[in-house]
């Protein structure tokens, strides 16, 4: 079976490059959550947007 990361909004993005990085990954509201695959391409998109999100394993 595939690996899976919980994402959740935390904080509203304050530049418009953050703001689509979270498009990419799903999130587009405050509190909002995806399931996504744990693949490189996702984690390294979650790195950039690590201070306003949190990730657990899912």
């Amino acid at each position: 079976m595939d690996k899976k990361i919980r994402v959740t909004l935390n904080k509203r993005p304050a530049t418009s490059r953050l703001r689509v990085i979270l498009l990419g990954i799903g999130l587009k509201k405050t509190d909002s959550t995806k399931v996504l695959n744990d693949t490189p391409s996702i984690r390294g998109m979650v790195e950039k947007v690590a201070h306003l999100v949190t990730v657990e394993e899912a």
